[in-house]
């Protein structure tokens, strides 16, 4: 005699079952997305003596497999979030740790040297930063799920972005981060000038309040802000020129990388940076604009403020100033380098009146 009540499994057993094939469904394709196949590209070049061609067409199978065995959505939210955590959570999570396991070491390399560092003033409030900034990190990778799932499962028309098995060329990788970065340039200079440090906008106070509370920026302070300003001058500089040249997923994971790394580096509060022109400028300014009250300093790259004359501190031509003096790349092009920078300096001038 058979109890049908005995072959149900119970509400533990059910609850079991679910949280590890949920747990099941996100592990497998993160696996193949940081699995050795799917970083053969980048790997196998330094460790092996393939040739290029072949580890192109060994990258192209190991990514053909993982869009044709996943849904498409997932793979981008996942490789998206792949990305933020690699190359910026991740490293900026190490910095952190190293400035309060090691602070006599870390004041050394403070722009600012002992306020830089993150338990100077509040002990305890580091906790508070990182959790907001995480928090508004995957609240940006929430809404770009959000917004893909709108678009394929409700509206049923194409992606924001391409998830195809083929390869963007080097060519076109260049071409959208070029654009991408630029445009991201201006969005970012004008969502944070006019949304954030203009007397009429409600998002002003918060931002106040928020991220011009500290007294020195460190790797996660770059997330920590109200949700609202966040999404308003970090998320949406950066996607929105993904989905307006409708990037390439590869293309959006790149371009999502180097502005993680860039955020990571440029709030880090370090005067010793990879690259002293680029990373060194970016991080002088965000010192300048924090230290200033948010009086300049509003785009990522400095071109915006060079242009607009919002410059605080040390500006854009200063930067190759001091680039050209650190690796004396003057000779016959001293003429040429000085007349474009006093046309620049003119520019600039105009530009201020």
């Amino acid at each position: 005699m058979s109890w049908p009540f005995l072959s149900q499994p119970s509400l533990l057993e059910r609850a079991w079952q679910y949280t590890t094939s949920s747990f099941t469904s996100i592990t497998k394709p993160m696996d193949a997305l940081l699995s050795l196949p799917a970083l053969s590209f980048l790997v196998i070049p330094t460790f092996s003596s393939y040739s290029t061609s072949l580890n192109l067409l060994f990258f192209w199978l190991s990514w053909s497999v993982l869009v044709l065995s996943h849904p498409p959505l997932k793979v981008e939210i996942l490789g998206t979030l792949a990305v933020r955590v690699l190359f910026y959570i991740l490293p900026s999570t190490l910095f952190l740790l190293f400035d309060n396991a090691f602070p006599s070491a870390a004041v050394g390399l403070k722009a600012q040297g002992d306020v830089a560092l993150p338990t100077a003033k509040e002990k305890g409030r580091w906790w508070k930063v990182t959790l907001v900034s995480v928090g508004n990190v995957l609240l940006g990778v929430a809404i770009q799920a959000g917004v893909e799932a709108l678009l394929t499962e409700v509206l049923h028309i194409r992606s924001a972005l391409k998830v195809t098995t083929t390869l963007p060329m080097p060519w076109g990788i260049a071409k959208d981060l070029v654009r991408g970065l630029l445009l991201r340039e201006v969005l970012q200079y004008c969502l944070h000038r006019y949304g954030l440090h203009s007397p009429n906008s409600p998002l002003t106070t918060y931002h106040q309040c928020w991220y011009h509370s500290l007294q020195a920026p460190y790797s996660l302070a770059a997330h920590y802000d109200h949700p609202l300003a966040i999404l308003l001058t970090r998320f949406l500089p950066a996607y929105l020129p993904a989905v307006l040249f409708r990037f390439h997923l590869l293309t959006y994971h790149l371009y999502l990388a180097l502005i993680s790394i860039e955020d990571t580096f440029a709030y880090s509060g370090y005067s010793v940076l990879p690259t002293n022109f680029i990373l060194g400028g970016m991080a002088r300014r965000v010192d300048a604009h924090l230290l200033s009250a948010g009086r300049g300093n509003f785009g990522a790259y400095g071109i915006m403020d060079w242009v607009c004359g919002t410059t605080v501190g040390p500006d854009l031509l200063d930067d190759v100033e001091g680039e050209e003096e650190e690796h004396d790349v003057r000779g016959a092009a001293g003429p040429a380098l000085d007349n474009v920078k006093a046309k620049g300096r003119g520019v600039s001038r105009r530009s201020k009146k």
